[in-house]
């Protein structure tokens, strides 16, 4: 799942470089944590962060298919 989202983030950003994203599970749940550069935060998050919503539903349905819940903070 991981690899899902820091993909995603490097084909948005303009500094694939500065995608960073860690993962901690905790309570049976997965926690991504995406970082990018200031000036791509725009880009990732989206107009009403339509593209976070989209991101995030796509790590829903990895998530289930691995029998598991997943949730994305954009830091």
């Amino acid at each position: 799942m991981k690899e899902l989202v820091e993909f995603i983030a490097k084909s948005i950003a303009s500094q694939p470089e500065d995608v960073k994203v860690t993962e901690e599970a905790s309570n049976g749940r997965v926690i991504l944590r995406l970082e990018v550069a200031p000036e791509d935060k725009g880009k990732v998050i989206g107009r009403q962060g339509k593209v976070a919503q989209s991101m995030r539903a796509l790590l829903r349905v990895a998530a289930v298919k691995q029998g598991t819940r997943a949730i994305l903070e954009i830091v």
